[in-house]
């Protein structure tokens, strides 16, 4: 036995929060949200996907935002998705300091930290 692939990230949020979720992870990182079975949509959150990248967010009653814990996302044009993110208000930690890639880090409108990268050529 052994991994073969991530199925899917999940994400805490606050709960009453899917609005800004889609705001966030739909508007402005440009994925497509995807229906949750009903028994689990009655819980809360929502998912997103694009190709074999899905985010799922749930509603954690006690919510604290992952600061240090992230995702990181491979991006083609990350800078230009960095550059997108920063005029629309959301601040950019741009890191050159990860050989061969070009990254910055966000956080989502709930705190969670978010990597996005892309090899450098």
């Amino acid at each position: 036995m052994f991994i073969s692939a991530i199925h899917h990230v999940q994400l805490a949020m606050p709960k009453g929060s899917e609005d800004a979720a889609r705001a966030f992870y739909g508007g402005l990182l440009g994925l497509s949200e995807a229906p949750k079975p009903p028994i689990l949509a009655a819980r809360g959150g929502v998912w997103f996907e694009s190709g074999d990248v899905r985010v799922h967010l749930g509603v954690e009653q006690d919510f604290l935002p992952a600061r240090k814990a992230h995702p990181a996302f491979q991006v083609q044009g990350v800078t230009v998705l960095l550059a997108h993110l920063e005029a629309r208000g959301v601040a950019v930690t741009h890191h050159d300091n990860l050989p061969g890639f070009i990254r910055g880090y966000v956080n989502d409108p709930f705190g969670n930290r978010i990597e996005l990268l892309e090899p450098k050529e």
